[in-house]
């Protein structure tokens, strides 16, 4: 039996959010080191907000949009761009990327908490052994003392957190919204809004603004990739996804982003992986399991 378009944009699209989204807390980490983080995002989402609209330009999609739509897409934007990713990258000053994504990890379980809250339901036997789990795994995580080794690292484990809260609500906002029909233009709109916000942002936190010239080779190459494949290819294939699949099972994407992210922190950056957070990512990404793989009622 022959594949579906559809089926293979599915299939593409996670290995979108699983590789390239476990790749991102590397480029993020690199860039941030020398960028100002809020300049990093509004630079970043507007350029790849303009080429998104671009390319839905260049592929005849229809731009009329409600204002309804136009308000959603921004009140997404606000969850997934401004705070569960610009305010997330702000913490990676204080924290390891490798560490950041198993913070990170714990979305499936505030997700499954948000619906909980929503749908008033009772939990099933799994759910309540994954966050059981879950918040095992993480008091192991963030109990290490030669991890949190100041106060900015409590802060930025605290920022985290709460950016994870903001993004898990707006995925359960975004699979439930009105947006415009278009993935392009859905994705384009958010982006350029965000840009635009955090730009403010970035000028009333009175950030150095620089041009690209002025950047090390290495914040050039991670800057590209943020705008091309961080920005482009994976956010589109995440909004794409919340549409047609489930939301917890767009979610398991933290099982893979971890991973990803601490082998590539460890080649690329040496950041250390103790055994604590060894055990507590398997812990962590159990409960993970546990959650994702119950079954819908």
């Amino acid at each position: 039996m022959k594949a579906t378009k559809t089926q293979i944009l599915i299939v593409f699209s996670f290995i979108a959010i699983y590789i390239i989204w476990g790749s991102t807390y590397l480029f993020n980490k690199v860039a941030v080191t020398e960028l100002p983080p809020f300049f990093l995002a509004s630079i970043r989402f507007s350029i790849a907000g303009v080429l998104m609209m671009l390319i839905a330009k260049i592929a005849g999609a229809n731009f009329k949009i409600s204002l309804k739509q136009l308000k959603n897409a921004s009140i997404a934007s606000l969850f997934f761009l401004i705070l569960g990713n610009s305010v997330f990258v702000w913490a990676l000053q204080f924290v390891d990327s490798g560490f950041a994504a198993l913070i990170a990890s714990t979305q499936p379980l505030f997700v499954l908490l948000i619906l909980r809250f929503i749908d008033r339901k009772p939990m099933q036997k799994k759910s309540i052994v994954g966050v059981t789990l879950g918040i095992l795994g993480m008091y192991l995580l963030i109990s290490q003392q030669e991890l949190v080794t100041s106060e900015q690292t409590i802060i930025g484990i605290l920022v985290m957190l709460g950016c994870v809260l903001g993004w898990s609500y707006g995925g359960v906002f975004v699979s439930k919204a009105d947006l415009p029909k278009n993935f392009l233009v859905s994705t384009g709109i958010q982006m350029i809004v965000a840009g635009a916000v955090l730009a403010l942002i970035s000028i009333s936190f009175k950030e150095t603004w620089s041009l690209p010239t002025n950047w090390s080779a290495n914040v050039q190459i991670a800057m590209l990739l943020l705008i091309f494949l961080g920005g482009i290819v994976a956010f589109t294939a995440f909004n794409y996804l919340l549409k047609v699949v489930s939301t917890e099972k767009v979610a398991t994407s933290a099982y893979v982003n971890p991973v990803i992210a601490l082998f590539m922190g460890w080649y690329f950056l040496d950041e250390k992986i103790s055994t604590q957070s060894m055990v507590a990512s398997v812990v962590l990404l159990t409960g993970v399991y546990f959650i994702t793989s119950r079954k819908r009622r």
